[in-house]
């Protein structure tokens, strides 16, 4: 028996669960890298004078490098294959964790952050066109959106070592310590199949078989889901490399709708004000009242609502409708981060009641994100487009959503220095515009409909 049969068999006896997890755990460094920011620039401003603009290079700067590494990382899925991507995404989280853990300088540790950016990137788009494309379609909301429980999984793993490791002002630790799940990463991809539509589209056929009853299928849902996706390569819905570049496609007549649907909520996403609060929320509740301390441990909180609902939206996702949940999510996110700037008109001045209405707000805030765009928006813009082009289409627009990340990243410090109610006015009023949205333009995919039914539906 040869070691290559053995990991085949090894792979084929694992749960279908497990795949799914181990496919999504470059998630888990996304949201780790992202969330232990906030809490290490408390130390890290202790080490190196920072002003405004340079405390936002330091976070943002792992925003530009997601910008570029979404753009990329979409085609290598494309061309090389979804699960070889994924291995290089663990090859840069671990390198650039541990070059940021050791950066002398703070020019060194923007770098560093930025190339970390591009596995951050890489894996926003990578892992959602793996999961929706190796989960049955009964199960592709509820999978797909596993990457955004494993996102705010690290979040959450991040809130809790910066709450060990702040009191002792380890911020090299806490950077550093990313480098371990990104090993886990690497060694799990042996165990992973390559997904069925990507064998397809490349005349894998037997392959695709393969790959379908490692994924847990029954041998009938094999046979059948295999019909299905040769009789939509063979129409053209699953091409091999197109001939015609992925933008002149998605801006053509047939994926005009779709590209402009994805590309608003890539944009809207951001501009809603939920990675202000990731990235800055011990800083805001430090200025609002609480103590260094008191915010990291009150940051803690909002990890956990965060981790929750999450797991809610995940179980509920695939029963209700795409459109219903991003909807009622974008309603009580722009009523909260209204009411929000309406205390901090009325109360500026910092204090313990300012504190304890600024983390509650919050905590609603995150719990209605989690229940609804957390979940759904990258699977939504998965789901959007061909499989042809879906990796590098994805990518694409989460240029966009990177783009978009990066402005508020820069911004956010130099706006909350000016005035805290104008940022929580201005998500607001992006709020009202994606409810708007959404409610009016954005088609639906969830509803149990397949990949190639969504094609047809939305062309």
């Amino acid at each position: 028996m040869t070691p290559s049969t053995t990991l085949a068999g090894a792979a084929s006896a694992r749960s279908p669960m497990v795949i799914f997890g181990l496919g999504a755990l470059a998630e888990l460094l996304f949201g780790y890298d992202l969330g232990i920011i906030g809490v290490a620039l408390l130390s890290i401003e202790q080490d190196f004078v920072l002003d405004p603009f340079t405390r936002g290079l330091v976070v943002s700067s792992i925003l530009f490098g997601a910008t570029i590494g979404v753009g990329v990382a979409g085609g290598l899925a494309d061309r090389l294959g979804r699960k070889p991507a994924l291995v290089l995404t663990g090859v840069i989280f671990a390198v650039s964790g541990v070059a940021a853990a050791l950066a002398p300088g703070v020019a060194l540790l923007i770098v560093a952050r930025m190339i970390m950016g591009l596995g951050v990137g890489a894996s926003a788009v990578v892992v959602s066109v793996y999961l929706v494309e190796v989960a049955p379609t009964h199960l592709r909301g509820r999978v797909g959106a596993m990457g955004q429980l494993m996102v705010v999984s690290g979040i959450l793993m991040a809130y809790l070592v910066g709450y060990a490791l702040q009191p002792f002002h380890a911020w090299r630790w806490m950077i550093g310590l990313s480098a371990i799940p990104a090993l886990v990463l690497l060694i799990g991809q042996v165990f992973m199949p390559e997904t069925p539509r990507w064998l397809v589209m490349r005349d894998r056929i037997d392959a695709a078989r393969q790959a379908l009853k490692t994924l847990g299928r029954a041998p009938r849902e094999v046979d059948a889901e295999l019909d299905e996706l040769i009789s939509a390569h063979r129409a053209g819905e699953i091409n091999g490399p197109a001939k015609r570049s992925v933008l002149r496609q998605m801006l053509a007549p047939k994926l005009r709708p779709a590209s402009l649907a994805a590309a608003a909520v890539a944009i809207l996403v951001q501009f809603i004000g939920v990675n202000s609060i990731i990235y800055y929320a011990p800083t805001t509740l430090s200025r609002a009242g609480f103590g260094d301390a008191a915010a990291v441990t009150a940051n803690l909180g909002i990890g956990v609502v965060n981790l929750v609902f999450t797991v809610i939206g995940v179980l509920i996702m695939d029963r209700f409708s795409r459109k219903r949940l991003m909807s009622t999510g974008a309603l009580v996110m722009l009523l909260t981060m209204g009411l929000l700037g309406l205390h901090a008109v009325m109360r500026p001045e910092p204090s313990m009641t300012s504190a304890w209405i600024n983390l509650l707000g919050m905590m609603v805030f995150f719990a209605a994100f989690a229940l609804s765009w957390g979940v759904c928006v990258r699977v939504v813009i998965s789901e959007l487009f061909p499989s042809s082009i879906r990796g590098t289409a994805a990518g694409l627009i989460l240029v966009l959503n990177w783009l978009a990340n990066f402005v508020v990243g820069q911004a956010f410090p130099s706006l909350l220095d000016y005035s805290a109610s104008l940022s929580f006015f201005i998500f607001a009023g992006v709020g009202i515009v994606a409810w708007l949205f959404v409610r009016l333009y954005l088609p639906e995919t969830g509803s149990g409909r397949s990949l190639e039914d969504i094609q047809q539906r939305t062309a």
